[in-house]
């Protein structure tokens, strides 16, 4: 397949080697293409800086019983399960 070799070299020198160093958290999803592509846009335009290691676009192919749903993740780090420090402290 073309590009197979250029994206295994992209998952070894991703953002994390052991999944305990983090996680990916969905910060955007839809089934609308437009709406995608509006968001994309818009989140080239701002003014900071996106890191784009730290990000994931997926594009989940539907059948007729499953639309395709297209996402967008954030790599956060620390375990999936860790509340953080500013949450139900105790």
């Amino acid at each position: 397949m073309p590009g197979q070799r250029k994206r295994k070299r992209q998952q070894r020198a991703g953002t994390s080697a052991d999944p305990g160093d983090g996680h990916w958290q969905v910060v955007f999803e839809t089934q609308d293409e437009l709406e995608w592509r509006t968001h994309l846009r818009d989140l080239r335009a701002r003014p900071e800086r996106i890191d784009a290691a730290g990000l994931r676009i997926d594009t989940l192919c539907g059948r007729l019983t499953h639309p395709t749903t297209y996402r967008l993740s954030l790599f956060m780090s620390g375990p999936a399960g860790d509340p953080g420090p500013d949450r139900d402290s105790p």
